[in-house]
């Protein structure tokens, strides 16, 4: 199943450079860590940006866990970062309770991808 209103998604800004790309954020340099490995930079944040839009629109969603918040969604890919490494990433989306656009969350190393 592909989530509702994909091509609608919104991607914060602020959820790729100051947290996944941060090398400072308490709990976004280990993520960093990661996706620094596979090219992407505060530089290039666009890049990463993209290849998560890409995962979101190619591959199917499984619904998780409904909170007070909305219905969350996990949606599992493969991205090729700027260095030509290949990794599984895990995202993660919401759509929140009265509105129809999926918002990012966060997104990680998949199995065997783990740095």
């Amino acid at each position: 199943m592909k989530i509702p209103n994909a091509e609608n998604a919104i991607v914060p800004t602020e959820k790729i450079k100051d947290y996944l790309l941060s090398k400072s954020h308490p709990v976004g340099r280990f993520k960093a860590v990661f996706f620094n490995s596979l090219g992407y930079s505060a530089s290039n944040w666009e890049i990463l940006v993209n290849d998560i839009r890409t995962i979101l629109l190619q591959n199917n969603a499984e619904k998780t866990e409904e909170s007070e918040y909305g219905q969350k969604y996990k949606i599992t890919g493969k991205i090729v970062g700027p260095l030509k490494k290949t990794a599984h990433i895990i995202t993660i989306w919401i759509i929140l309770k009265d509105k129809e656009n999926p918002k990012f969350i966060t997104a990680y190393p998949g199995e065997g991808d783990k740095k």
